[in-house]
């Protein structure tokens, strides 16, 4: 047994295959239904429900839960970028030192199990690979990469190249890579995340996410020929973010709080990260530094603004949401289905974005999808059908869950 943060983990005898598929709303796979047979035959075998992503449902957050199996008031992760106040900067969360709890890979591999873990984004694999003895790579950095055997590059393995960060291959290099790395060594656990850009920019019922999730569907399957028990769920779900002419639906936060008279006011957009052209840092949730004096009346402001659904003090947030309170601002707020939220009209780059916005962050991208190719135990099947698992129980129920 592997005693993880006050979690016991039960290794297996067969592979374990975690699958993070970076904003797959329930909608792609209803979607695409008939373009995913395999998918089909493995729900038909094993079990399928729908859990709760983490708050903020942004990618950092919600891998970190997953490989640690607690939420960020344990793990420390609450967005993929953040204010640090002790150094008075504004970093992205993607140090491990910002991790404050180990990771099951890290936890399996200390043990002496094969474990490897493969991100299509680089801002993930330093926190994924935190104290992990085994192979961990990102598909966006891995040109020259050689694998941990060192006889091999992750090109060589593959036979090609891999994609760029804004190609919707990129995530099926990824999954190819976990099946290929399946096939040539003993691996007990693997852990695999994708990128959302097909999810950024086309909706269910496109052609382009349709073809998308075909391709999962072929890959996804050879893991559940090889005989790994195979998890599948995502970080968060998506959305349009838009008004009736297609331009982005934005409440620029700072702007408001400043035209109505506030000072020192200091917006935190942890959607922020290096990949502009997928939302252009705008999403559903935003924490806000301000003087102490100032809450109560920017709190009144804030729950006037169309499209703004909560705004909550530090520690209701924290309470909430299960989220450290040292790392949030004064104020969290979420916007609702179809608002995103800004800084200031300049501090964004929307040319990338002009033609529509698709996002998350906030609760109404929380939903998201969870598949087991095993039948589950009678409780742990309950569990599932309560509605009231989390994407962060993923390994739980893969090393816990599947009846013998």
């Amino acid at each position: 047994m592997i005693r993880v943060n006050n979690r016991a983990y039960q290794p297996s005898s067969y592979p374990v295959v975690g699958i993070c598929l970076d904003g797959t709303a329930p909608e792609y796979l209803t979607a695409a239904a008939d373009q995913m047979p395999r998918l089909a035959e493995i729900v038909r075998k094993g079990s399928f429900g729908l859990v709760r992503s983490v708050i903020p449902s942004f990618t950092n957050p919600n891998n970190v839960a997953i490989v640690t199996g607690v939420p960020p008031s344990r793990n420390g992760i609450c967005g993929n970028f953040y204010y640090d106040a002790g150094q008075d900067q504004e970093v992205m969360m993607d140090d491990p030192r910002y991790l404050c709890c180990p990771t099951i890979l890290s936890a399996f591999s200390c043990a002496g199990y094969s474990v490897a873990a493969v991100t299509a984004k680089d801002k993930l694999r330093r926190l994924l690979g935190k104290d992990l003895q085994g192979t961990c790579f990102s598909v966006e950095n891995s040109a020259g990469v050689k694998l941990e055997d060192g006889r091999l590059s992750v090109a060589e393995m593959m036979g090609r190249s891999a994609p760029g960060i804004y190609d919707p291959r990129i995530s099926l290099y990824c999954i190819e890579a976990g099946v290929r790395l399946l096939q040539r060594q003993k691996v007990d656990l693997l852990y695999l995340s994708t990128t959302d850009f097909v999810q950024h920019k086309y909706n269910p019922d496109s052609a382009e996410a349709l073809e998308f999730y075909a391709n999962i569907d072929s890959l996804v399957g050879e893991f559940d020929r090889m005989g790994a028990v195979v998890g599948i769920t995502a970080d968060h779900g998506m959305n349009d973010k838009v008004r009736q002419d297609g331009s982005p639906n934005v409440q620029y936060l700072e702007s408001i709080l400043l035209r109505h008279g506030l000072s020192d006011v200091r917006v935190i957009l942890p959607i922020t990260d290096p990949y502009v052209v997928h939302h252009g840092a705008l999403g559903s949730y935003a924490t806000i530094y301000l003087p102490q004096a100032q809450i109560d009346q920017a709190i009144a402001i804030l729950r006037r603004i169309d499209g703004i659904e909560l705004v909550l003090s530090r520690q209701e947030a924290a309470s909430r949401f299960h989220l450290p309170p040292s790392r949030i601002g004064d104020l969290v707020v979420l916007a609702d289905q179809n608002t995103v939220l800004g800084r200031r009209p300049e501090w964004h780059d929307l040319s990338v974005i002009q033609s529509g916005l698709r996002s998350h962050g906030g609760l109404h991208e929380q939903q998201v999808p969870f598949i087991i190719s095993r039948r589950m135990k009678e409780d742990y099947k309950q569990r599932l059908e309560s509605g009231e698992s989390s994407n962060y129980d993923l390994f739980d129920f893969l090393f816990n869950g599947v009846e013998a």
